[in-house]
């Protein structure tokens, strides 16, 4: 059976407070939301969620050795550096980042900043998973907390590439 096959005649509709939520670690801290992911669409071409990047924060440079990314602001500010370029994020700025495209995304303003993520093939929802503290809706942020101390390792696993320490 191929994978459109296994997903043909199916449909997800998710709201805004359901399905997974994870709190990230510093220097992201805030949360990410996997909304549409395998496990629930039986499709692994791509996942897709919300990141939200808490005021003064930012996600560390990185690149995806085998995957796509779109990214979408979906509101807030900030800015994007694509290999050392950068871009002003506002909302409705959209992002494509092909594979082995080093990207940093920063949050220099006050209010959290949304972004909307698609990730094909699937996967970036396990990485979310895997470092981050499950997060109910409408939780209070907790204080900010260190990756794992095997975070390097996850992101090899997981097709990080290119990632920085800080």
């Amino acid at each position: 059976m191929s994978e459109l096959d296994a997903c043909r005649g199916h449909a997800v509709v998710m709201q805004p407070d359901e399905g997974p939520s994870y709190w990230q670690p510093k220097p992201a801290n805030g949360y990410s939301s996997p909304k549409l992911f395998p496990e629930l669409t039986k499709f692994n071409g791509f996942s897709m969620g919300y990141q939200s990047i808490a005021p003064h924060s930012n996600i560390r440079a990185h690149s995806h050795t085998d995957q796509v990314e779109l990214q979408i602001c979906f509101s807030g500010r900030g800015y994007v550096l694509v290999d050392g370029k950068r871009h002003e994020l506002v909302p409705g700025t959209a992002c494509f980042i092909g594979p082995d495209v080093t990207h940093e995304i920063f949050n220099d303003r006050e209010e959290d900043l949304v972004q909307l993520w698609v990730i094909g093939p699937a996967g970036l929802e396990d990485f979310f998973k895997t470092i981050g503290r499950d997060r109910a809706h409408g939780d209070a942020a907790p204080q900010n907390f260190d990756r794992p101390d095997d975070v390097a390792t996850i992101e090899r696993h997981m097709g990080f590439d290119k990632t920085a320490a800080s």
